[in-house]
């Protein structure tokens, strides 16, 4: 059994603003009858039969009837596509950023698209600044390249000038490993157009990323270092990893990758913590039994008893009981920002940055009225929010609410601007 997948020519309008008026359905010749095509999602027409003549066509069949070379061509066809409507989806994406505004494309693209906060933000990044490679565009609409080439072109054009027409054209004829290894002689190459060594655009391109996996649950770390600050992380890794090796049983030793985690996790909190780096562990109190009960971390990880009496060891132990007699937490309006038991208070409570739900580390205490309006910086008038939400309540008019049931903060979004369908001219 066979049919074919059509997407019809208004799809790929390279005016977008014409979306609403364009949508002409194409006529699919069935056996010796006229078929009109049904319509799917966001104006996907799918027939039985029928010939194809629209931007992106794919015939679907049973894959185990097809002969190897059958295969490689269809192949190519569904690469081809994908990259059709990659740029597609990126011009969409492109056009809600402009004619409304960043945090409104990423809302959509977070509700329709199934994304996260994270990578919501970074398509609609990575569509904006599509929108300023024509010659990148062209070769994606066109099905040349492939999408991760065209985000690797996109990526490299936010780090410093390229010449996008010569890595649009290199990504006609390379692999991703290939690309990637043009892209770095690419941009060395700029870079001393412009006077930059390669230490100093090396050094110029630091940075870190951190963040929960919303599958795992796990903390991934990703950090970039120039040459000779990485050669001395990994002399100290190095070395923090043979002693781990060397105190391991030997019957029972962790795999590399474990080792390299173990030593990593060491170096950071092992050297002694700044303040403001306890450990938040929360717990029930049995008045029955006069015990720890339910000990969590602030995302709700249960902590088993073994694993708890390890934390109690080095921890250092900080009631999170709050009353008047034992930590202050109204300030009013003498002091601005919160005092470190208001902040832990808030993490207790919040969790994670009402907005987002972003980690708690990275929030800040936010005034629900602000300080400057009078203000005080007291628990009741706190929440916590990340720098992204931060903005939104500033620059694009969030509110922090209360929900009545859960007595839980919250942030919710202006009232939505209609969406204005563009009148034919």
């Amino acid at each position: 059994m066979s049919h074919h997948v059509c997407i019809v020519d208004y799809m790929l309008s390279k005016d977008t603003s014409t979306l609403y008026n364009t949508r002409k359905p194409v006529r699919e010749v069935g056996e010796g009858n006229g078929l009109e095509p049904k319509w799917g999602g966001n104006g996907v027409a799918m027939s039985s039969k029928g010939g194809c003549t629209n931007s992106v066509c794919v015939s679907v069949g049973d894959a185990a009837s097809l002969t190897k070379v059958e295969i490689r061509e269809a192949l190519v066809k569904v690469k081809r596509s994908e990259a059709k409507l990659a740029c597609w989806k990126s011009e969409l994406l492109a056009e809600l950023n402009r004619r409304f505004s960043a945090v409104d494309a990423q809302q959509v693209a977070a509700d329709e698209l199934m994304l996260s906060n994270r990578d919501a933000k970074k398509v609609v990044d990575n569509a904006a600044q599509l929108e300023k490679l024509p010659n990148t565009k062209q070769s994606l609409a066109a099905g040349d390249i492939d999408p991760k080439q065209a985000a690797m072109i996109t990526a490299s054009s936010t780090q410093g000038p390229v010449d996008e027409k010569q890595l649009s054209d290199l990504a006609k004829t390379q692999n991703a490993d290939d690309f990637g290894r043009s892209i770095r002689e690419h941009q060395k190459q700029q870079d001393q157009k412009g006077g930059l060594s390669q230490f100093e655009r090396q050094r110029k391109r630091r940075s870190t990323n951190v963040f929960d996996d919303p599958i795992t649950g796990m903390l991934n770390l990703h950090a970039s270092f120039d040459p000779i600050t990485g050669a001395r992380v990994m002399a100290a890794l190095t070395a923090k990893e043979k002693q781990l090796w060397h105190n391991e049983d030997i019957k029972n030793r962790c795999t590399p990758q474990q080792r390299r985690a173990d030593a990593l996790a060491a170096l950071i909190c092992e050297q002694g913590n700044p303040q403001g780096t306890n450990l938040i562990v929360i717990a029930d109190v049995d008045t029955v039994k006069q015990q720890l009960v339910n000990a969590r971390l602030i995302n709700n990880t249960p902590i088993n008893d073994d694993e708890l009496r390890k934390i109690a060891v080095k921890a250092n132990v900080l009631p999170a009981i709050f009353n008047a007699r034992t930590q202050n937490l109204m300030l009013g309006h003498k002091q601005r920002s919160a005092s470190n038991a208001q902040r832990i208070a808030l993490t207790i409570r919040d969790q994670h940055c009402i907005g987002c739900k972003a980690n708690p580390l990275w929030c800040r205490a936010h005034h629900i009225k602000y300080w400057s309006h009078g203000g005080a910086t007291n628990l009741n008038n706190l929440a916590l929010v990340c720098d992204r939400c931060h903005h939104k309540i500033h620059d694009q008019h969030w509110q922090v609410t209360q929900n009545q049931k859960t007595r839980k903060y919250q942030l919710i979004p202006p009232p939505k601007t209609p969406y204005q369908t563009p009148q034919r001219k």
